[in-house]
């Protein structure tokens, strides 16, 4: 049901499964991303294995926080462009940025 009571169309849906799996995947690559240069001068300079932990964990933490920001932040975002209709989010013709172009 969508937020009005009716149903989705298959258009509708699809938008929804794709915007989930990009909030997924781009959640997972930059939180990789952080992870790696947290935890990685750790492995790379040698560290003693308490600091090592110490920075694994920071980053694992770390990199867990970010995915769900992320994955919220963008859901949010489809969320406030779909209540805003899909005139709000594009433009009418393609490539035209106003109406004097």
């Amino acid at each position: 049901m969508s937020e009005f009571g009716g149903r989705r169309s298959q258009a509708q849906r699809d938008a929804v499964t794709v915007e989930i799996g990009y909030a997924l995947c781009s959640a997972a690559f930059v939180a990789a991303v952080l992870f790696g240069a947290v935890a990685g001068p750790a492995f790379a300079l040698g560290l003693s294995a308490g600091t090592r932990g110490t920075l694994v964990g920071l980053g694992a933490t770390a990199a867990g926080v970010l995915f769900v920001a992320r994955v919220v932040s963008v859901l949010v975002r489809f969320g406030q462009r779909e209540a805003a209709g899909d005139e709000a989010a594009q433009p009418s013709q393609p490539g035209r940025t106003s109406p004097d172009s």
